[in-house]
């Protein structure tokens, strides 16, 4: 009986045993490599001559390094702010218990079952000069229109920016519809008596009460802001030129296909501390609740 017992409290740990063994294998050692890999003279093959933080000085007098940050924190900004805008309308608009609720839902939220290539894919060929909203638009008769943002150095970035916001925006409606279905129906009754417009609770009542699943919202969009890379290779390749570079493609090319193991494990470290001052502070808090 009390072999039982213990046999019923040791079988849960044992589920977990194999997802256990991925985390600290596949991700934090993989981590612990990689920072010992950037701070090493690896190259085509790894090495275990010491260098100290030179491959983090080398990454940082890197002029496409730099442009992949500056288009990462640009691309970042208008992501984010985007996709919460446009996905906070969204579920405003299916709260209001429209027709068809579930079908919208299905339609709004479809994109992010996609693949980002194949999203990525489908807005090269959409945006792509003689092809897609170019060849639409001429056929219904103006010849000389052209649709070249993909092709300029210039609003390559922003048609990244166009695709995954179209894909990750469903995300964002379904979380702020959970949290606006779960707001108490007496506040907008109250609201009403006192002649509030609709827009005032929004901003004012609805949305710190939503606080939670905004952080939420954007702890998730944050990290796949750092991780954008099959969006890219599937638009632009990183161009034209390198007016589309991100980090995480720095990081793969000059991995794979110019052989400097140290410089892309340096890029992939700089890259994990970002996401790192997300989580701390989200897991914190969690963790205040839990014991709260």
């Amino acid at each position: 009986m009390i072999q039982a017992r213990q046999l019923r409290k040791i079988t849960p740990y044992t589920a977990l045993l194999p997802m256990f063994v991925t985390v600290l294998v596949g991700y934090i050692g993989a981590a612990v490599w990689t920072l010992g890999m950037s701070m090493t003279a690896s190259r085509t093959f790894p090495s275990s001559q010491f260098i100290g933080l030179a491959q983090y000085q080398r990454l940082f007098d890197n002029e496409r390094w730099m442009l992949s940050l500056h288009n990462l924190a640009l691309y970042g900004v208008l992501f984010v702010l985007a996709c919460l805008v446009i996905g906070f309308l969204l579920a405003v608009f299916i709260d209001q218990n429209v027709t068809g609720e579930g079908v919208l839902r299905t339609v709004f939220l479809y994109p992010y079952a996609m693949s980002f290539v194949a999203t990525g894919l489908v807005w090269q060929w959409l945006l792509q000069p003689g092809d897609g909203i170019d060849s639409a638009i001429r056929m219904l008769g103006w010849h000389d229109f052209t649709l070249g943002w993909i092709v300029d150095q210039d609003m390559a970035i922003y048609t990244i920016v166009i695709a995954t916001v179209w894909q990750a925006s469903g995300l964002v409606m379904a979380l702020m519809l959970a949290g606006l279905r779960g707001v108490d129906p007496e506040i907008w009754k109250a609201a009403r008596l006192d002649g509030i417009p609709a827009w005032r609770v929004y901003l004012q009542i609805v949305l710190p009460m939503l606080w939670p699943t905004v952080a939420t919202v954007l702890l998730l969009l944050a990290t796949a802001v750092v991780k954008l890379y099959d969006a890219v290779v599937a638009m632009t390749q990183g161009g034209p030129g390198t007016a589309s570079e991100v980090p995480a493609k720095f990081i793969m090319d000059h991995l794979f296909l110019r052989s400097n193991v140290g410089l892309a494990s340096s890029g992939a470290v700089v890259l994990l501390v970002p996401v790192l001052a997300l989580l701390a502070p989200y897991a914190y808090a969690r963790s205040r609740k839990e014991a709260a």
